[in-house]
């Protein structure tokens, strides 16, 4: 007779400790692990994992499902990367609070940060709600392949609150400071894990015009902060261009002294400035040595812009000659593009853009390399069209467009935008190796027609752990740890991140030898017909979420044990023990 509902057998446990791994079972009933070492009882199901390694399912902080989530149950790409559970609302953005009148605002501000279409978004969203607390309360209705958490995102409550002033940045005033407070504070009681700002350029309207939270005064971030403070609860999401990293990060010092809330900012190298992001990190590092709770969230590759011409931009894209055609079937401007004297016209146009972050990437023929399946993240200069170009005796337009029209149109370029400023991933490492940060920033649900960072836990593992030979590696126990334990116990969800008795059952039996991470491709699966970027792996043998198992060998078995998760989570009493 079986005596538990789940039994994997001989696997290489990694438990999100960081402590060494070893060979042993893991039991799991009713949703929660049981043991850890030899189990002598049946399990109603059984998987071996013999040769394999079992980690907890990864936690991402860092997504954008928040309108996925409300027409979908797969939260894919990240599900397909073993994420048991996601992170959604980052950088301001999100869809509540909204009133009815600025349900296209919003849209147009997602379309314009995330690369979601405006058709895609009107026809998915169905608006069951206009408070945050509604908003949640629509989720926890749904079912999903992984759990999920949202955040209150800034733009949408700062818009509620004060309108259209809200929208064209006026600043707000002491009575709309104090009705943002109140509602954070509701929101965070409601089940919000958290709350989210952005002070960037890099964030816009799909009409040009920037986040509503741009210049927000110190007054009403810290104001909002204290709403979590009143609540008790919840974690602080920060992005900025950070164009003066000390006098910036002094104001979130500031905020988080006062709140007493945990804070995470976005760190990324920028090109413009190399080792811009050593000083914010180091302000981030002397508060954490100063106990305060604040890290930075980085990323283990380049935040890398795909180009092409089924997505969103390509090379292209600002050439008036191209854009007569922008317009026309992919066939028809495929057709086009195959045509000599409409090839000759193009290769001598120039681009005609008014987009200073469209025009760098139009002419970045020196840092645009060839993706290859698999992809290469850490790519040598040689790789560079330009390069490429060179050693052909042709021009980097040629070259760029030959790309692109391989396999029937589908071929792909890649631009790091950040973190590949000296074309070397060191920077990262250094990153990922500071006890001030966290691995985040994968945007998984965004951007679906020009980035595919999704998959960034696969990199985690494959690059950093096994695959670079470009430098140092790291210890599968440290990765493991950092996107298990470490952002789930940061984002106040203590109930997992760690193979252990009380535990939740959120698992990945990973065959690590063979886990492969395969160029993305495109799929017209969104509403309204919208196309988006999607990429697997191989090597993901059995995904559990709550104890029930989601994936199987990278496919989907139907199973949806995720749930909204509302609010943090305590630690179960249980130690961590073996039988």
């Amino acid at each position: 007779m079986a005596t538990h509902d789940l039994v994997i057998r001989n696997g290489f446990v990694v438990d999100g400790t960081g402590a060494l791994g070893r060979e042993c079972d893991v039991a799991i009933d009713a949703g929660y692990i049981t043991i850890v070492g030899s189990v002598s009882g049946k399990g109603r199901e059984e998987l071996d994992a013999k040769g394999q390694i079992v980690t907890p399912g990864f936690v991402d902080i860092h997504t954008h499902y928040d309108g996925q989530a409300t027409w979908g149950s797969a939260l894919d790409p990240s599900s397909l990367h073993g994420v048991t559970t996601a992170v959604m609302g980052n950088c301001g953005v999100g869809f509540a609070p909204c009133r009815p009148e600025d349900h296209d605002r919003l849209i147009r501000l997602m379309e314009g940060v995330e690369d979601i279409p405006f058709p895609v978004l009107a026809e998915g969203l169905p608006w069951d709600w206009e408070s945050f607390p509604e908003y949640l309360e629509q989720l926890s209705e749904r079912q999903f392949d992984i759990d999920l958490a949202a955040q209150l995102p800034h733009a949408a409550l700062r818009v509620y609150v004060m309108g259209d002033r809200g929208a064209n940045r006026e600043d707000a005033s002491p009575e709309d400071i104090a009705e943002m407070r109140r509602l954070a504070k509701a929101a965070i009681e409601a089940g919000a894990l958290g709350f989210s700002t952005s002070r960037t350029l890099n964030h816009r309207t799909s009409d040009g015009e920037p986040t509503p939270t741009l210049t927000a005064s110190h007054e009403e971030l810290a104001g909002i902060a204290m709403g979590l403070a009143d609540a008790g609860s919840g974690v602080l999401q920060f992005v900025s261009d950070f164009n003066d990293p000390q006098k910036e990060a002094a104001m979130l010092r500031q905020i988080v002294e006062a709140s007493g809330r945990p804070l995470s900012v976005s760190l990324a190298q920028a090109d413009v400035a190399p080792e811009g992001w050593r000083a914010l990190l180091g302000a981030i590092e002397q508060a954490a040595a100063d106990g305060l709770p604040m890290r930075a969230q980085v990323g283990p590759r380049p935040v890398g812009v795909l180009l092409g011409l089924e997505l969103t931009l390509n090379p292209f894209s600002g050439h008036p000659v191209y854009q007569a055609i922008a317009g026309e079937t992919f066939e028809a401007r495929l057709a086009a593009l195959r045509d000599p004297d409409f090839r000759g016209r193009l290769l001598a146009d120039t681009p005609d853009a008014d987009n200073p972050f469209v025009k760098s990437i139009l002419r970045s023929f020196g840092k645009m390399f060839t993706l290859g399946d698999p992809p290469d993240y850490e790519p040598t200069a040689d790789k560079t069209v330009a390069a490429i170009a060179k050693a052909n005796g042709t021009t980097p337009e040629q070259v760029a467009l030959d790309i692109m029209l391989a396999n029937e149109g589908r071929g792909q370029l890649y631009l790091p935008f950040l973190n590949y400023a000296q074309g070397t991933l060191d920077p990262s490492y250094d990153m990922l190796m500071s006890t001030a940060t966290l691995p985040g920033l994968s945007d998984g649900g965004a951007h679906v027609g020009m980035i595919c960072d999704g998959s960034f836990p696969t990199t985690m593992l494959t690059h950093w752990t096994r695959d670079r030979t470009r430098g140092p590696k790291l210890p599968l126990e440290f990765i493991v740890k950092r996107q298990t334990h470490d952002t789930a116990s940061w984002a106040g969800l203590h109930d997992r991140g760690i193979l252990a008795p009380g535990y939740r059952a959120d698992i990945n039996v990973i065959d690590y030898d063979k886990l492969t991470l395969h160029a993305p491709h495109i799929l017209h699966d969104l509403p309204a017909g919208g196309r988006r970027l999607m990429q697997r792996a191989t090597g993901y043998t059995w995904t559990i979420v709550a104890g029930e198992v989601t994936y199987h060998d990278g496919q989907p078995t139907g199973r949806l044990p995720g749930r909204l998760v509302r609010g943090s989570r305590e630690a179960p009493v249980q130690t961590i023990a073996a039988e």
